[in-house]
């Protein structure tokens, strides 16, 4: 029988409070996150906007417990999904790897080489696909697989995006459902999509699917939903995260906030839609910076869904789906890992003005601005002060 490694792709997330600074460096590090002219500036300035934000950001991590439990939850989850495998007469070995920290795929690789696995199949965890989630690990698999001769001959599977399958769309519903039925109104409960945002300029111009997925599997869920209550709640889908001064997805979920709480909602049922497991942005961003914003406009009632973690019906889906895989048409790394050459890419952070912790966001932008514009007149001699006359 074939020894199949089940490989889980993830962001990955700092375990400690001295991780930040690291974590933050490895993702800044990611040609995919920050382009330049000049590739040799983008470890420096990774090294400088990492040592910019780890003040703000560990801040985040203390108000989340001192660490990101992502890793923790990725591997029960790896767990749950191998015995799910195993007792459907699958040989299956899970492998967690994490983009921008431990365990970093290039560990997994190895670890899939040493046991002497037959055939991969790669289950990113996201799963609505985007070019700087799944795309960006997917490229990074494909360039260790064409450096490793020996990792090069294993047959590998992929599974791009999974948002409309069965186990998952029941697991988001049942979720949901829970938490309405603890409203004193259960029918009058505002139901609350939150995605992560991405710049429109990936749909519009790289022709990323993520918007379109995501509005696609909000709707599943809410027909699902239905059935499960037996009526029908109002919902809004909203894009969270966004940073820089390029426009990103709209509607912005702080805005949406405002608008609901000035609208008379009262009763808000919040949903991590685009997050498989609790971390930063469910525990610090929802829990905390959109729960305080909601009641300063008068949503008196603000209540999240827990994230899928280890749920029972989400875990059987995930397990349908690499055994849907095996079986069915191949999907190889080259075709998912295929982007386009040229997509401008920002950092996964909030752009706000103002004298707060947000703020910070912007004083390392303008930093940046300021070394980059530097390291110019440094190597090239050309740089933006060159061309306002004061050098």
């Amino acid at each position: 029988m074939a020894r199949v490694g089940v490989l889980l792709l993830n962001l990955g997330g700092p375990e400690r409070i001295k991780d930040v600074g690291p974590f933050l460096y490895n993702l800044f590090s990611d040609p995919e996150i920050i382009r330049l002219p000049i590739p040799a500036l983008v470890k420096p300035l990774a090294w400088f906007i990492s040592t910019q934000r780890s003040s703000s950001s560990q801040k985040s991590y203390r108000a989340i417990g001192g660490g990101s439990p992502l890793r923790r939850i990725t591997e029960q989850q790896a767990r749950e999904l191998q015995s799910q495998l195993r007792q459907r007469g699958i040989d299956a070995t899970t492998y967690v790897a994490m983009r921008y920290w431990h365990p970093f795929t290039e560990c997994a690789v190895a670890d899939i080489k040493a046991d002497e696995i037959s055939q991969v199949v790669v289950l990113p965890l996201y799963p609505y696909f985007s070019l700087s989630t799944s795309g960006s690990s997917f490229r990074e698999l494909s360039r260790l697989r064409d450096s490793d001769p020996v990792f090069k001959r294993l047959p590998i599977r992929c599974i791009r995006s999974w948002y409309d399958q069965s186990g998952y769309v029941r697991a988001m519903a049942e979720l949901i459902s829970e938490e309405i039925k603890t409203c004193d109104s259960p029918e009058e409960a505002h139901i609350f999509f939150s995605a992560h945002g991405v710049p429109k300029s990936y749909v519009e111009e790289a022709g990323d699917p993520y918007q379109k997925e995501i509005e696609s599997g909000a709707s599943l869920i809410m027909q699902e939903l239905e059935k499960f209550l037996g009526y029908s709640n109002p919902f809004t889908l909203a894009y969270q995260s966004r940073v820089g001064p390029e426009e990103w997805l709209k509607p912005y979920t702080e805005e949406v906030l405002e608008d609901l709480g000035k609208s008379g909602v009262r009763h808000l049922v919040v949903v991590p839609i685009s997050f498989v497991s609790e971390h930063i942005e469910t525990l610090q961003e929802m829990d905390i910076e959109y729960k305080n914003m909601a009641q300063e406009f008068g949503i008196v009632d603000f209540r999240r869904v827990r994230a899928l973690d280890t749920y029972p019906v989400f875990i059987e889906g995930l397990a349908d789906l690499v055994s849907n895989c095996l079986e069915g048409p191949e999907v190889d790394l080259d075709e998912a890992s295929k982007l386009p050459a040229k997509v401008k890419l920002y950092p996964q952070e909030k752009w706000q003005w103002g004298w707060n912790n947000s703020s910070e966001v912007w004083n390392g932008r303008v930093a940046m601005i300021v070394f980059l514009s530097l390291a110019l007149e440094i190597f090239i001699g050309k740089g933006p002060l060159h061309l306002v006359g004061l050098l």
